[in-house]
Formats: structure tokens, C-alpha cells, sequence
């Protein structure tokens, strides 16, 4: 949808920098289309816009990873189609890639997202007749393929050969001519082949001068045996290239007659936009305002976001209507009412805002006079011109509007100034607005301290350094400073004291009353950094048992690891001694009770065998990298990023945003092979009763490990007389299968084998009958 026009003055906007946030905006882009929605980006005053807006962000930055690379502005394209233009194979294939992109993110939408970005999506048309013909007529440099057409690939087919036979004819011709030419080389001019002959003996040969070079020492002669298959040749390649054309042709007109394009276009620079407005909130660590009614402000934590390390402040405005910010130049003043100016434009444009919390209202306009606009052309003096400001000020300011007023009263007599300036404030509650002001007048100080809806604040500066804190202390009248730092500087004591015998003793008050309340604010500062010393002691004692437990936690699984190394230890001799009895099986009169012993070992050692040591995993087990069954999308994927009480996973070729709470760490077991057990019939000379397993699991194993897994099974089976030996090998896509029954067909110990019964497991299973 296109934007409408709003009612905020483009001065203002000017004035409180936001056309850099559009920029930051519109360099977060991924295509052309966004980046000229970002640029063109104006605050609603519509509260459920903007409400949406939000939610589309929120979508964008925990639903769905929107990825927009590739699709590229078509409507260019576009609109030479619909013109009737021919275009070409690249621009063609450009306008498919961007349609079939704007497809793809449609289907991601689909899948991955429950909230607003489904509504966008609705926007992005079904263009895939249009993709699948261009993408099969045309390779990926855009040249028309041989299969666009039964005719083309006819005459293409034509072609080679044809031109195979002329260069063999000029092969031939070169010998003959080989006094005359000037290189024995066969080249193509104005699209025919031809011969390089010197200028002196053109006269010398026949055939037809095509070409000639740009010194004129060489003439391009078509001999006149290649004549006839030159002119056929191109024939064959003016067809082709109407042939070619007529293709072109078809598959522009398919896009011109596609009606959804222009509105796909429009889509994708939504949802480019809305991808910018995530991408800008992760850069800028910003968070969503909270939209409220009633003229209400409350931010905590708020900063300037295009101010590089900035303070934050919390800023709060309701039953104070207007905040007066006074104290010297250079303290952050200007910056402060930016801050505030610009949160609130941020949030009605549907962006997140600089603040740890906020709680904003939708306001119809801000009303700015911030800046010196001294115009000589207009015949304005600055002072003039903040008069003009404040005019429109006052002439539309409203319970819901917000006004933001730099260094009022300024520009002329101190005296005056301050007058109006406390006119003009007057006037401004009983508007009932909302805004912040700044001033450097002590008048207004007085005034701010016994007028309901007026409060003082002031930035915060230190004395001993000259440098401001840029820290808001709300509730305290800013102090000038000036006598401070005109000490500070070194100028005599005699004029610092007439300097304060002229400003009389009302003024000598009003600077004591400050320095007094200052005082009181940094004896409570002090305290509170004591308590907050403390809790951090109480925290790292904390820490340091969190600490120890941990210690202890670790020395337990080097233990058991220990002890698991020399299970395995015990574990890998027992295999050891198990192929030292194999090979003695061999002898067939040490073969029964060999392969008792054989048995009762690999028993044993399955016994000794440690169960892995699953360690307790301290604080979140769920980290970068881990894999999590999320039962939403019934799938399995890898942990990308995480983001508090949100993860961004990987499933296959996408990528979603989920809670933590609803995944599920995907345990990795160490995948083992059991044996199903059965009793078999007592041998001769032997213990008294077989415990021959009949049944082989190979499924899960590698084939080496099968492998030796299924000749010891025939070694044995053979030595007791067992048959049949039934393998279990699972069907997959039949590599095992296939690779276990090369072994079998070597093995001469076997007579036969085959697939067991389809109710038995069918090609999952293989019967092996043993040699008697």
C-alpha cells in the first residue's frame, strides 16, 4: 500500500534530525524498492497503522528471517514490456529471478509466520507460468537455449555442421593458396569465413573480397568454393535469429500480461521495509514502544540514537505538561528535546524506539522551534524568526500535539524575553500541551517553581572539570555557571565580586537555594552508590560460592570420566583377546570350546562396558549450535542465534524464530547395535547348552563394523552348526544391503542366502543358510 500524506511539517522533521534515521533506514535495505520506502518514510497519526506497523516489525525480528537478496526493481522492465519492446535474454531472466525470489519469501512467510506478515505476503502474486518459461528458455547468461524451440533446435543442429564443413574445405584451401595469404589461419569476417590474403596478390585467387584490414596491407577473401555454403550458413543464422527473436518476443509478452507484477513490486518493498526496521532495531538495540492514551510520556533509559556513546535519561511527562531544561550552552539541552522529538517519530512511523521502556501517545504533529534561522533574504533576524516559529506554535498546539521549543526568549533583551517567554507558556498550558523547553532565563526558573503543569530540570555539570554530564535532573533549576567558571579561568576576584554585588541579593539567593539543593542531591547520590557498593559485595560473595560449587561439580565428572577411560580400557582388551580366539577357531579341533570361550568373553566385556556419562549441563543447556526438536514444524534443526527468551533456528533450507519454551534439547545417544538372544540346540564335546544368536542387528552400524560384526556371526555359526543365521540390515536406500551381500557372496563358509519373508521384514532382512 502506498503511504499517505501526513500532517508532520517537513522543517520539523528537518530540525529534529530524522531524515538521518531514514537513511540509516534505507542503508539496512536489501533491494531498491525498500530503500525508496525507507527514504519516503513519514510518521501516521493513525493509532491501529501504527499498532500494525509494530507487529509487522515484531513478526520480522522473532517470526520470520526475512531474506530479500536477488530481487532487483523490475518495474522498469515491466513497463517496456507492456509497451510492446522486445526485451532482452538478461532482462528477462533478471525479471524472472526477482518474481521467483518474491515467490520464495511468500512460501517462507507462509510456513514460518502466525502474525501480520501473512497479511503482507497476500500482496505477492503466483508468477511461476511466467518463471518456468523464461528459466526453460533461456540459460543462466540469458542466451536463448536450443530446446526453446523445435525450430531452433533444428536450425541449430544445421548450423554446426554446416560451419564444420566450410573450415574443412578452407582447411584444404590453405595449402592451395598458401604463396598468397598472409597468415595461414581460417577467420570469420561480417559473419562469413574467409581467408587472410595479401594486398600485392589479391589479383592471384578467386573468390570474393569480403573485408579488408585497417593498414590495407590484407584483404578477407571467400574463396569461391565456400560461396555457396557461406550463403547458406547465413541463411541458416537469419532464421535463427529470427527464430530467436520470436521467442523474446512471446516471453516479453508474457510479462506485460502478467497484472500481478506491479503489485508484487509493491509488496516486496513493504516487506523490504519492514525487514530494514528489524535490521535497524537489532543495530541501534532499540525496543518497542508501548502505545497509551491521555498525553502520557514515560521513557526510561532513553538516548539519542545518532549520537555516538550517549547518556540516558528517563523523561516522563503528564501532570508536568511542560518541562523547562535550563543550565549553560554545551550541556545537552538541544539534545535532550531530539530525544524526545525523535522517539516519538520513530514510533509513529512503526519503528522501535532508543529507550530501555516507552510509553508514548500518537500525537498529530510536533511543533519545533529549535535552531538559529536567521534569513537575509527574508529580511529576518534570528529573533524574528523564532517569532515566526512560535507563531505556529501557538497556533496549533493541542492536548495532542507535542512542542518542543529550543532556547525560548532568546535574541533579544533578557528582560523582554523572559516576559514573553513566560506569556507564551502560560498560553501553552492552557492549551494543554505537551513539550519540553529550554531557556536560559532565571526568571523563568522562578516562575516554573510556583506554576501547576511547570517543572524545572536542569543537565548536570561539573564544576571541577567545566564539562557537562549531560545527565537530566529533573525537579532542579540549571545554574548558569558562569561566575563558577569565570573563576575557574582566572579572572580577578574584584571584578567576580562586583559581578555579584550588580546581579543584587535576589539573584545571590536563587544561586545559594541551587548550590544548597545540589548539595542534598549528591549527599543522597552517595548514599545510594553505599548501597549499591554493598549489593555488589553481597553479588560477588554470591559468585564466588556459585563459583567453588561449580569447582566441585567439574572434579566430580573428571572422576567419572576417569573411571569411564579405564572401563573402556578393560572394554578394549577383552576385544583384544576375543581376536586372539577367532584365530584359533580356526583350528577345527579347538574350535568348540574356543568358541564358548569366545561367548562368555564377548558377554563379559558387553557387562564392563560403561553407559556414557551423561554430565549435568549448569545454567541453560541451549546455546549457538545446539540442535532442538521444535514440535511446532515437526521438525529437527541448529540453534543460529539467541535473543533472551527467543531463538532463531535452522530448519533445512529455513530459518524461524521460536521461544525457548518451546523447543526441546535433541539429546545425540551413542548409537549401539543390540542382539536379540535365543537358545539353540547343545554340540558335541561342548558346554551342555548353546547360546548361538540366530539373529544379527547390523542396522545403525557402520559397514566395516557390520561387516566384521557378520563374519564373526558366520564364523561362529559354522563352528556349532547353526543354520539359518537370520541378519537384520533394514532397508534404507539398500548401500548395506547391497555391500553385506558382496561380502556373503565371497565367504565360502555360506551355501546360500536370500530375502526373508515380506512378513518377516522382507528386504530389510537377509536369510544366510550356513555350510554342514
Amino acid at each position: 500500500m502506498l503511504l499517505p500524506e501526513m500532517s508532520f511539517d517537513a522543517r520539523a522533521l528537518s530540525a529534529l534530525d530524522f531524515p538521518r534515521v531514514l537513511d540509516a533506514l534505507a542503508e539496512r535495505s536489501a533491494t531498491s524498492l525498500g530503500a525508496e520506502r525507507a527514504r519516503a518514510l513519514r510518521p501516521s497519526d493513525d493509532p491501529e497503522r501504527i499498532a500494525r506497523e509494530l507487529d509487522e516489525v515484531e513478526d520480522a525480528l522473532f517470526g520470520v528471517s526475512l531474506s530479500l537478496g536477488g530481487i532487483h526493481d523490475i518495474r522498469d522492465l515491466h513497463a517496456r514490456a507492456t509497451e510492446g519492446r522486445v526485451l532482452s535474454g538478461s532482462e528477462l531472466l533478471s525479471a524472472a529471478y526477482s518474481l521467483d525470489g518474491a515467490m520464495t519469501v511468500k512460501r517462507a512467510i507462509g510456513v514460518n509466520s502466525r502474525g501480520p506478515l501473512r497479511e503482507v505476503a497476500v500482496g505477492l502474486g503466483d508468477h511461476s507460468e511466467l518463471v518456468r518459461r523464461v528459466l526453460s528458455a533461456l540459460d543462466r547468461d540469458g542466451a536463448v537455449r536450443d530446446d526453446a524451440s523445435p525450430r531452433l533446435r533444428d536450425l541449430r543442429k544445421r548450423i554446426e555442421p554446416l560451419r564444420g564443413r566450410i573450415r574443412e574445405r578452407l582447411t584444404a584451401t590453405l595449402e592451395k593458396w598458401s604463396d598468397v595469404l598472409q597468415e595461414h589461419i581460417v577467420t570469420i569476417r561480417r559473419d562469413r569465413y574467409v581467408l587472410p590474403v595479401q594486398a600485392s596478390r589479391v589479383g592471384q585467387v578467386q573468390g570474393i573480397i569480403v573485408d579488408a584490414s585497417a593498414t590495407g596491407q590484407t584483404y578477407f577473401v571467400e574463396p569461391a568454393a565456400v560461396t555457396q555454403l557461406n550463403n547458406e550458413l547465413t541463411r541458416l543464422i537469419l532464421d535463427e535469429e529470427a527464430e530467436v527473436r520470436r521467442i523474446l518476443t512471446e516471453l516479453s509478452g508474457l510479462l506485460a500480461g502478467d497484472a500481478d507484477v506491479p503489485m508484487t513490486l509493491v509488496t516486496i518493498g513493504e516487506l523490504d521495509l519492514i525487514a530494514s526496521k528489524a535490521r535497524l532495531a537489532r543495530d541501534w538495540r532499540l525496543n518497542r514502544p508501548e502505545q497509551v492514551e491521555g498525553g502520557r510520556y514515560d521513557l526510561r533509559e532513553v538516548r539519542h540514537p545518532l549520537i555516538e556513546n550517549p547518556v540516558a535519561n528517563d523523561l516522563s511527562l503528564g501532570d508536568t505538561k511542560l518541562l523547562l531544561i535550563t543550565g549553560p550552552n554545551m550541556g545537552g539541552k538541544t539534545a535532550t528535546i531530539k530525544t524526545l522529538g525523535l522517539a516519538v517519530l520513530m514510533h509513529q512511523c512503526g519503528l522501535y524506539v532508543a529507550a530501555a521502556s516507552a510509553r508514548l501517545p500518537v500525537v498529530r504533529d510536533v511543533l519545533v522551534d529549535i535552531g538559529d534561522e536567521q534569513s537575509i533574504e527574508a529580511s529576518l533576524s534570528t529573533f524574528a524568526s523564532h517569532l515566526k516559529h512560535l507563531r505556529y506554535v501557538l497556533r496549533h498546539a493541542a492536548p495532542d500535539t507535542l512542542v518542543l521549543v529550543d532556547e525560548l526568549g532568546s535574541g533579544t533583551d533578557p528582560n523582554e524575553g523572559a516576559a514573553l517567554a513566560q506569556a507564551l507558556i502560560e498560553c501553552l498550558l492552557t492549551q494543554d500541551a505537551r513539550g519540553v523547553i529550554t531557556s536560559h532565563l532565571s526568571p523563568l526558573k522562578l516562575f516554573a517553581l510556583e506554576t501547576p503543569g511547570l517543572k524545572n530540570a536542569s543537565m548536570g555539570f561539573d564544576v571541577e572539570t567545566l564539562a557537562p554530564t549531560y545527565v537530566l535532573q529533573v525537579g532542579q533549576p540549571g545554574r548558569s555557571f558562569a561566575l563558577a567558571i569565570a573563576q575557574r579561568m582566572g579572572l580577578p576576584a574584584d571584578v567576580l565580586r562586583r559581578a555579584e554585588d550588580l546581579l543584587g541579593p535576589d539573584a545571590g539567593l536563587m544561586e545559594r537555594m541551587l548550590e544548597g539543593l545540589e548539595r542534598e542531591r549528591e549527599d543522597l547520590r552517595a548514599q545510594l552508590e553505599g548501597t549499591a557498593a554493598a549489593r555488589r559485595d553481597a553479588e560477588a560473595e554470591l559468585g564466588r560460592v556459585r563459583q567453588e560449587r561449580e569447582t566441585l561439580e567439574l572434579r566430580r565428572n573428571e572422576m567419572l570420566a576417569e573411571a569411564s577411560q579405564k572401563a573402556e580400557s578393560l572394554y578394549a582388551d577383552a576385544i583384544e583377546r576375543v581376536r586372539t580366539l577367532r584365530a584359533r577357531a580356526q583350528e577345527d579341533s579347538a574350535r568348540p570350546r574356543v568358541m564358548q570361550e569366545l561367548r562368555e568373553l564377548r558377554v563379559s566385556a558387553q557387562k564392563a562396558r560403561p553407559a556414557p556419562i551423561v554430565r549435568e549441563e549448569r545454567g541453560d543447556p541451549i546455546r549457538v549450535g545446539s540442535r532442538v526438536d521444535v514440535p511446532a514444524y515437526n521438525a529437527t534443526g541448529q540453534v543460529l542465534e539467541l535473543r533472551g527468551d527467543d531463538l532463531v533456528v535452522q530448519l533445512g533450507v529455513m530459518k524461524v524464530g521460536v521461544k525457548r519454551r518451546d523447543v526441546r534439547l535433541k539429546q545425540e545417544p551413542k548409537v549401539t547395535a543390540p542382539r536379540t538372544r535365543g537358545p539353540r540346540t547343545a554340540f558335541a564335546g561342548a558346554v551342555a547348552a548353546s547360546t548361538f544368536q540366530n539373529e544379527l542387528q547390523l542396522r545403525g552400524m557402520g559397514v566395516e563394523e557390520a561387516v566384521e560384526e557378520l563374519r564373526t556371526a558366520i564364523l561362529e555359526a559354522h563352528a556349532l552348526k547353526e543354520s539359518p543365521l537370520r541378519v537384520v540390515h533394514g532397508k534404507g536406500q539398500g548401500v548395506l544391503r547391497r555391500l553385506l551381500r558382496d561380502y556373503l557372496k565371497s565367504d565360502k563358509k555360506v551355501e546360500s542366502f536370500h530375502d526373508a519373508e515380506a512378513n518377516q521384514g522382507g528386504h530389510g532382512v537377509t536369510i544366510v543358510n550356513i555350510r554342514r
